[in-house]
């Protein structure tokens, strides 16, 4: 059974994964709007991604007899100046996610609740590859704007040599 805090910190994290769902599709949204049709996909599928993270921890909670509680999500931001703002953006919002589930692992080890110790853990790793993805992205974007399309295609180019013909993002 969870301790009455970690329940209240898990289900602070619902309401987080529950907000990532509804930035992702704002974000998603703004793209289409301006003809970014590639990342309005990219933000759905995140959406997407963000609602099974969500679903993971309600079902966690069930599971332990504890009660999921969703709360009120606040309107996320509509517009960002261009696409390098929305993925800046988007990683410091993957920094606090990450940051949050730190403090919930914290809080399981502190408690010896090994069993939610373990299950964040696919949290953790989760993180690290949106952290990563996140950063890529920005970096490439830089790339293209700093240095021009070129080194940007010629990167693209040899990742496919190592990917087997597939656009690599890590």
């Amino acid at each position: 059974m969870l301790s009455d805090d970690l329940t209240i910190k898990l289900n602070s994290q619902i309401n987080s994964e529950a907000s990532s769902v509804v930035l992702y599709m704002q974000m998603s949204a703004w793209c289409s709007s301006k003809g970014y049709d590639g990342c309005a996909d990219f933000f759905r599928l995140q959406a997407d991604e963000e609602k099974m993270h969500l679903e993971r921890l309600f079902d966690y909670m069930l599971e332990t007899g504890a009660l999921p509680q969703l709360g009120q999500i606040d309107a996320p931001q509509t517009t960002w100046k261009d696409v390098r703002e929305l993925f800046s953006v988007t990683l410091e919002h993957e920094l606090q996610i990450s940051h949050d589930i730190s403090t919930l692992v914290e809080v399981a080890l502190a408690e010896k609740d090994f069993s939610t110790h373990n299950f964040l853990q696919w949290y953790v790793a989760e993180q690290h590859e949106e952290e990563h993805k996140f950063r890529t992205l920005l970096d490439r974007i830089d790339l293209i704007t700093a240095e021009g399309h070129g080194l940007y295609t010629i990167d693209r180019e040899v990742s496919r040599l190592t990917t087997g013909g597939k656009p690599s993002v890590k």
